[in-house]
């Protein structure tokens, strides 16, 4: 019992890795950190207040740019303070406890940013395809039902997987290959049969992650279709520029999350370094990006930038 007892409270301590050889330059290599969280936060906040206070942008498109918004801070947030605890040497430490909480957000909210990503393409197929239909299909009761399902559906799913490290003893290494807790990254560190996290895992990237390309593939293909068949070019170029931005962002999430999936997969042995690397751009890039592309791409939301930015003279330009 004495025993157990001892392996149970050595396994709730875990420590976090930075960059493995660069520890000498943490506090540098923090700052481009810093900029990145900065825009990130700064841009996703700034679509929000202007999807709040704008009536005109008031509509299902927006509302959705305004869910994959929140996805994308949840999706990064929680590694912030982990993060620069480690690069700023105040401590490498966190507790089990902790490590599940911070797994449960970063998993949960990426498999929402798909789910809403998905919405956002449905949303583009009632528009291009439905157009005469669109308020009445895109109704507010059926975003906000839409918006539960994507978080319910993702949070439930993880919830079985992350229970069952509780029972999982940890009697080898408590040293993590990130700045932050990744399931994968755990499971491999267990002194258990790790067999069904890892199948179950696999399962909720499948179902889940390809469910929702499917859906994005199989929208776009009827989209397709139906520009295709506008007679004027001006009409069709107009209907591919509402889908640009919802493309480069699709793009932006799901090629870091192959690429991530393909070096934790056939990759185990290559350098630490890399696989820090496609973490951080999994898990920072699109927050980061998707606000710019929004920016540039779509004119309601460059011009409520404008807007804030400087109030004055756009006021005096709309008038």
């Amino acid at each position: 019992m004495a025993t157990l007892n001892s392996s149970n409270s050595l396994s709730s301590t875990f420590y976090l890795t930075g960059i493995p050889g660069y520890e000498e330059f943490h506090h540098w290599i923090s700052i481009p950190f810093c900029l990145l969280y900065l825009v990130g936060i700064m841009g996703n906040c700034t679509i929000l207040h202007i999807v709040r206070t704008d009536p005109r942008l008031h509509e299902p498109m927006y509302y959705f740019l305004a869910m994959l918004s929140l996805t994308d801070m949840g999706m990064s947030m929680p590694t912030m303070i982990s993060l620069f605890r480690v690069l700023w040497s105040i401590s490498r430490e966190i507790q089990f406890n902790i490590c599940v909480v911070q797994m449960f957000f970063i998993h949960t909210f990426s498999f929402t940013e798909s789910s809403v990503l998905l919405a956002m393409a449905f949303d583009r197929y009632v528009a291009i395809c439905h157009p005469l239909r669109y308020a009445t299909i895109l109704t507010p009761r059926l975003i906000i039902k839409i918006g539960l399902a994507a978080l319910l559906r993702s949070a439930f799913a993880m919830i079985p997987l992350l229970a069952r490290l509780a029972f999982f003893p940890f009697c080898h290494s408590h040293i993590l290959s990130h700045s932050y807790c990744l399931h994968q990254d755990m499971i491999r560190l267990a002194c258990a049969d790790t067999m069904f996290n890892i199948i179950y895992g696999l399962i909720l990237v499948i179902v889940l992650w390809g469910m929702d390309s499917l859906g994005i593939f199989v929208s776009y293909m009827y989209i397709l279709h139906s520009i295709l068949r506008i007679a004027s070019r001006e009409g069709r170029l107009k209907a591919l520029n509402t889908c640009a931005s919802h493309i480069c962002v699709v793009l932006i999430l799901y090629v870091p999350m192959i690429g991530l999936s393909i070096v934790h997969r056939f990759a185990k042995h290559s350098s630490p370094l890399i696989h820090i690397f496609m973490a951080h751009i999994y898990l920072l890039i699109p927050p980061v990006l998707n606000p710019i592309i929004y920016s540039v791409k779509t004119k309601q939301i460059r011009q409520g930038v404008l807007h804030l930015l400087f109030p004055t003279k756009i006021s005096s330009t709309m008038m």
